[in-house]
């Protein structure tokens, strides 16, 4: 484990920085990194924290990666490329094209960047300098692109996959013909080989060619700044990304990751990404996670694990599930049958506790007619004899099988909705899942199923122990599982670890990250002891000291909404912590008064004071919350400096830039004064 000293840093998605450079009004660049750990060194920090800088195709989400190892192509700097000054001075067409990029997509300081038209101008304007190029007029890779291939093989998956995006317009390569889908390790090399496609292959090389050589340039200036950069690694890979087509035995297309019911998801989350399989990777010695880490640490010093409780145990949902409800955790440890058995359960109880028993009358309700009720019940469910209840038909695997139906047959406008609405979750109302033959498990909201309910007493206890048996022995599971997963990969690298361990409250989570040096993360605002009475915040000096603690993160509201949005949260923080503020903790009017207030600039700096003197070693906070100790630099909507709001797909999300260019960041003396006040207060 590596001796860290305490440190106190910024993290700003890439493509929200703005410098003065005239493709800086376009979209943050590989190529701006630099002039960014300028101000950073100018104010104090240390550490610099970037979302992840993947590709990921269409998708403007950073978590949505088309590849774990292949640079964005949205982040080149254009004008940097070794062939854009001749040809932007030769060629009319390509000039007015560059002009026209510039022209189409300007800096607004209250607006986002447009990712799809940006990516498709950069994308057609690599593509013209390409053909430039040695390689591309003699379809060979030169020195120095056949150096890089031989040292990046994941490019040749990669070049093939993109290739084939192209051909298919960017659809799924689960939409692609079979004869393109799930091609083995030898077919792929095979059309990588191919004379015919070579040149098209060698566009996607060299395009990350020139994406590593910027990246790299760039990242070694911030190190040698001083500045440690921390990447972002996330732990799933869009099921549409080029390693879940290239690399099909380290998953498990069969599973979505997601999580269970909670307060706020009453359905849970669905997050539509295939989990791993991870005896396969164990077999393989965990190489493709090496060889990611490895990739990372060409550019960072440190990294952060994206929900690192995925390591431990994931949340899986069957894929033909839309919800989340029917998800279990995996690995697992199952109740058999025999163990139902021994605690008085027959099979016929257990088929009541594990397969929903739909009565006719469920749809009969909304038809109005018992022979229509039939005949829709008989498309997905078998009947019990001569009863009026139905089993769902073992071909029916998820509620996509009801929702993808057509009923128009039977019923017409919305009773077709509820009919499906009905029927799925009827589809849900179980208690256990069998989720190989003969072997359960509870579903998470299992008490409030129908077949639950229906227990006595006795019954309910004796199926809880049982159940709670279970936990214990996969918390044991999860442990040995994890701790053998991180500790290889933490030792594969010497980058500094972390872990998004937001929510988790497995007992055996904080022995494995502390036993692999791994750093939590600890938001400011949620630090707090939830299931005590008035849930106190932890004391600053009392928050784990390996971790990182930070004001917001990008899923969530800024420190200037929040406080605008949760008085109660705010104020807490304020009369726990009063000499933030610079207030005597006695004098009980003045702390009233702040804690009643509106935002301000003077409160920002009080809440980034406090949170500076947290036990954490590490403190990285967003650039937004930093800049609202100045007024000015306030957007009319506070809304507006948020990164993403989860649970929607638009295109605002991912897209924030800065308010202000860099270099006038630099200059702005009261600022970064400030900022050294609060990084002074974190020893």
């Amino acid at each position: 484990m590596k001796t860290l000293q305490k440190s106190i840093g910024t993290s700003i998605p890439l493509g929200a920085i703005y410098t003065t450079k005239k493709d800086g009004t376009v979209i943050g660049e590989y190529t701006d990194l630099p002039e960014f750990a300028k101000f950073c060194k100018k104010a104090g920090f240390t550490l610099l924290q970037l979302l992840p800088v993947n590709d990921t195709g269409t998708q403007s989400s950073p978590y949505s990666g088309l590849s774990a190892f292949a640079l964005h192509p949205i982040f080149i700097d254009i004008k940097a490329v070794a062939e854009f000054e001749g040809l932007y001075k030769s060629d009319s067409n390509f000039k007015k094209e560059y002009d026209k990029m510039i022209k189409d997509f300007p800096y607004s300081p209250t607006g986002r960047y447009k990712y799809q038209g940006i990516l498709d101008a950069k994308t057609s304007l690599l593509r013209k300098l390409y053909e430039t190029t040695e390689v591309a007029k003699t379809g060979e890779a030169d020195e120095a692109l056949a150096k890089w291939i031989k040292k990046n093989p994941w490019i040749l998956s990669y070049a093939v996959y993109k290739n084939l995006k192209v051909k298919y317009n960017q659809a799924s390569w689960k939409e692609w013909k079979k004869e393109d889908q799930l091609l083995p390790a030898k077919e792929i090399k095979a059309r990588w080989n191919d004379k015919k496609m070579a040149k098209d292959h060698l566009f996607f090389a060299w395009v990350q060619m020139v994406a590593g050589d910027q990246f790299k340039k760039a990242t070694d200036a911030v190190k040698k700044a001083g500045i440690i950069l921390k990447g972002d690694m996330p732990i799933l890979m869009n099921e549409d990304s080029c390693d879940a087509w290239s690399e099909p035995d380290i998953f498990n297309h069969n599973l979505r990751a997601g999580s269970p019911v909670d307060g706020e998801n009453p359905t849970g989350q669905n997050w539509g990404f295939p989990t791993y399989d991870w005896e396969n990777l164990k077999a393989r010695k965990y190489d493709w996670w090496i060889n990611r880490l490895k990739n990372a640490e060409q550019y960072y010093g440190a990294y952060r694990l994206d929900h690192i409780l995925g390591f431990f145990r994931i949340w899986a949902i069957p894929a033909r599930d839309t919800t989340a409800v029917l998800g279990h955790t995996v690995p697992y440890v199952p109740m058999s049958r025999t163990d139902l058995h021994n605690i008085g359960f027959d099979d016929g109880r257990i088929r009541w506790l594990s397969q929903p028993h739909v009565h006719t009358g469920l749809i009969e309700d909304i038809t109005w007619n018992h022979q229509t009720a039939t005949a829709i019940l008989s498309k997905f469910m078998d009947r019990i004899g001569n009863e009026e209840l139905w089993l769902f038909k073992s071909t029916i695997t998820g509620d996509k099988d009801i929702y993808e139906s057509d009923l128009s047959a039977f019923c017409e406008g919305d009773a077709q909705q509820r009919c499906k609405d009905a029927l799925s979750k009827a589809w849900q109302n179980r208690c256990l899942i069998e989720v190989t033959p003969d072997h359960f498990v509870p579903v998470w909201t299992y008490y409030t199923s129908t077949a639950w309910g229906s227990l006595n007493d006795g019954e309910k206890g004796a199926l809880k122990g049982l159940m709670e048996g279970k936990e214990w022995e996969q918390n044991k599971l999860w442990e040995t599982q994890s701790d053998e997963i991180l500790s290889t990969l933490t030792n594969s690298v010497d980058m500094v670890p972390c872990g998004e361990d937001l929510g988790a409250e497995l007992p055996c989570l904080p022995h494995v990250m502390e036993k692999n040096g791994i750093l939590g993360l600890r938001v400011s605002r949620w630090t707090r002891r939830w299931k005590e009475g008035g849930q106190p915040y932890v004391p600053l000096n009392e928050v784990t000291y390996l971790s990182v603690t930070t004001t917001s993160v990008h899923d969530s509201t800024t420190v200037r909404q929040w406080w605008q949005e949760d008085r109660g949260g705010s104020s807490l923080f304020v009369r726990t912590n009063p000499w933030a503020f610079g207030i005597d903790g006695f004098d009980q009017g003045r702390i009233n008064e702040i804690a009643n207030a509106q935002f301000s600039p003077e409160i920002a700096e009080g809440y980034l004071k406090g949170v500076a003197t947290a036990n954490s070693v590490w403190i990285i906070n967003p650039l937004q919350d930093y800049m609202a100790m100045e007024k000015k630099y306030w957007t009319a909507d506070s809304n507006a400096e948020r990164v993403n709001v989860p649970g929607s797909v638009n295109d605002f999300n991912w897209t924030y830039r800065m308010p202000v260019t860099v270099e006038e960041l630099e200059k702005d003396d009261s600022l970064i004064n400030k900022i050294k006040g609060i990084v002074a207060l974190h020893k």
